[in-house]
């Protein structure tokens, strides 16, 4: 039976650095469900629900995910702008052994992204392994 993973992405993911933690994790047999939380928006945009640029590219950055994944089970979904949401959202579609969650360091994130990780491995019963991807590794 193939380990079922759910990636989780708040920044853009080098491809080695994705492809490796996924096989480390889960080995060749397994399928993966990217979401990518439109978390890359303003407070304000927040308020005013004008999210139409932060789940365009939340799409592009799943899509971008799931290209550079070593498998063939892949399905893509832009998640809600907080990642813990995103993650609980996609925990009651697609019933996950394991979560990995790829996000800046804090002091690079975004006000939605900055502590998620730790928050994440903290909040869900699920293994969670947090890759932080610095910007100046992509």
């Amino acid at each position: 039976m193939p380990r079922r993973v759910i990636v989780v992405t708040t920044a853009p993911v080098p491809e080695t650095a994705l492809r490796s933690c996924v096989r480390a994790h889960a080995g060749d047999d397994v399928e993966v469900y990217v979401v990518a939380p439109a978390s890359a928006i303003s407070r304000l945009d927040w308020l005013t629900n004008a999210d139409g640029d932060a789940r365009a590219d939340a799409a592009e950055r799943a899509d971008q995910a799931a290209d550079v994944l070593p498998v063939d089970d892949v399905e893509t979904h832009v998640g809600d702008s907080d990642p813990l949401l995103a993650i609980e959202d996609a925990l009651r579609s697609f019933a996950a052994d394991e979560i990995v969650i790829v996000t800046r360091p804090d002091e690079q994130a975004g006000w939605l992204e900055s502590g998620s990780g730790a928050e994440a491995q903290s909040r869900f019963a699920l293994p969670v392994t947090h890759l932080v991807i610095d910007d100046q590794e992509r």
